[in-house]
């Protein structure tokens, strides 16, 4: 496994690949529009306002596709349903003929990589790697219409605008659907930004089993056709800069009366499996004493971890946990469970770590740790061991990429913005954390209501998809416009 090259040796903004393009473009291309095209170098600040998206089109769009996917209904609204959309399920492919149809139409080169992940690419005046809108169309199994799917959306709702308006890049922009970024049928997040960025060998990428079933992430590529042929590299397909808008996930936004985050970074976080090791016995002829109660322990080990990641200042969950033989007259003698751990501090995270993996031995085997042990019947005890499924460390964005936010937005609020745009940290991980470390990166925040997320109410109103999706396209066109000038 190739680790992630340090920020400072890859991301300087002017550093632009001269590798050319090999494009097709078909013949719907922006550039055979009627009309007098407007570069981004020629625009002024007054001219970048005037280029705006189209509010209800990016709504309707949105919500369109979200019939792919159908989850729970959670209010009396058309669009108040959740979505259920896995990685490479039959939904998720619809989802994908929807999006190539769509760039394809607006005269976008289709790239398709190894990982199933999508490049759609509009041209510019000049060869080079794109300047990319990304993030991800697969939902968590009981998730919302927002996370992911409004920053794959907005992205489109770019390229249609720039064809609308006749605005020609300097450089080539896009837009990408990356494979599996929730991590829920496939348990690895972000997994095929990994791949691309060289984090995650494209073996393991391809070799992951869904959960509770057999398929792999290459079968389910390959059943749904969408096993691509360009290399899953930012060697082979790079990247001239990544900016992601996404909800916030969090309760910061909207608390604040904020409108837009532009986010300066995601705090670290690593995912383990714990396995926990007793002996299967009946319940009714085995006496506590000579128990070795997996699942007791394992309850044990999950409340302490919560405990001491509170004490530390950190962020600890369990999400799945699996025990054998699951019947109910038998103690079970092994479970695995999930365990998901988060801090702002890399050092913090590791002293979490550090400190849990020398508890949960004592705990384990019956000792008294903090209020662990202290009432119940000592039992035989139980084995305990770790395994490290996903390191994602601290990230810090590029700070151009994050000052073409932060100006976008403000010029989109107005005279209200010094109240209305705040630098935030992101605590959830994104593509946008592989990528940075090999391109200028960046993410753009909006609130949805009361913070909740991976939860079929999940939702953000049309203002500030809307928003979000603005900012988006002026932060590009920034972006673009600086690439040019430091060329020259």
């Amino acid at each position: 496994m190739r680790s992630i090259r340090p920020q400072s040796l890859c991301t300087k903004f002017w550093r632009i690949s001269s590798q050319p393009q090999r494009c097709q473009f078909h013949k719907r291309a922006f550039s055979i529009s009627v009309g007098r095209r407007t570069s981004t170098v020629d625009m002024t600040e007054e001219d970048l306002a005037k280029v705006e998206i189209d509010r209800q089109r990016l709504w309707g769009e949105l919500h369109k596709t979200c019939e792919w996917g159908v989850g729970e209904r959670w209010g009396e609204n058309p669009t108040d349903v959740g979505m259920h959309r896995l990685a490479l399920s039959d939904d998720d492919k619809k989802a994908r003929d929807w999006f190539v149809a769509a760039v394809q139409n607006l005269g976008c080169e289709v790239k398709i990589d190894a990982m199933g992940s999508i490049f759609a690419i509009r041209p510019g005046k000049k060869a080079g790697p794109p300047t990319y809108a990304g993030s991800h169309l697969d939902t968590q199994p009981t998730g919302g219409r927002y996370d992911g799917i409004l920053g794959v959306h907005a992205g489109i709702e770019m390229l249609r605008t720039l064809n609308d308006g006749n605005v020609e890049t300097e450089y080539p922009v896009g837009v990408i659907n990356w494979t599996n970024e929730e991590g829920a049928r496939f348990p690895i997040s972000m997994v095929a930004s990994g791949v691309w960025a060289g984090a995650v060998s494209l073996e393991k990428g391809h070799n992951l089993k869904e959960v509770n079933g057999p398929a792999t992430q290459k079968s389910e590529l390959e059943r749904i056709k969408y096993l691509g042929t360009t290399e899953a590299s930012h060697e082979v397909n790079p990247i001239g800069a990544h900016f992601e808008l996404h909800i916030e996930q969090g309760p910061i936004l909207e608390a604040s009366g904020g409108k837009i985050g532009a986010v300066e970074g995601v705090q670290a976080y690593r995912w383990y499996t714990v396995t926990v090791k007793g002996r299967d016995c009946h319940t009714g002829t085995t006496d506590f004493r000579n128990r070795s109660d997996s699942m007791l322990t394992a309850a044990k080990l999950i409340l302490h971890s919560h405990n001491k990641a509170s004490e530390m200042g950190c962020l600890a969950s369990t999400g799945i946990l699996n025990l054998k033989p699951g019947s109910t007259n038998t103690v079970p003698g092994s479970v695995q469970f999930s365990l998901d751990m988060r801090s702002k501090e890399n050092s913090k995270l590791l002293e979490l770590e550090e400190v849990l993996r020398a508890e949960f031995p004592k705990i384990a085997a019956g000792d008294v740790v903090d209020c662990m042990n202290m009432a119940g019947t000592k039992g035989r005890g139980c084995e305990v061991e770790w395994r490290l499924d996903t390191d994602s460390p601290a990230t810090k964005f590029h700070e151009v990429c994050v000052k073409c936010v932060q100006e976008s937005a403000e010029a989109m609020l107005g005279t209200a913005s010094t109240s209305l745009v705040r630098k935030m940290t992101s605590g959830a991980g994104h593509d946008s954390v592989y990528t940075s470390g090999r391109a200028p990166t960046s993410m753009i925040f909006v609130p949805c209501r009361d913070g909740v997320s991976h939860h079929p109410a999940e939702y953000c109103s049309p203002e500030d998809c809307g928003n979000g999706a603005q900012v988006l396209l002026g932060a590009v066109l920034r972006y673009d416009r600086l690439r040019a000038e430091r060329a020259n």
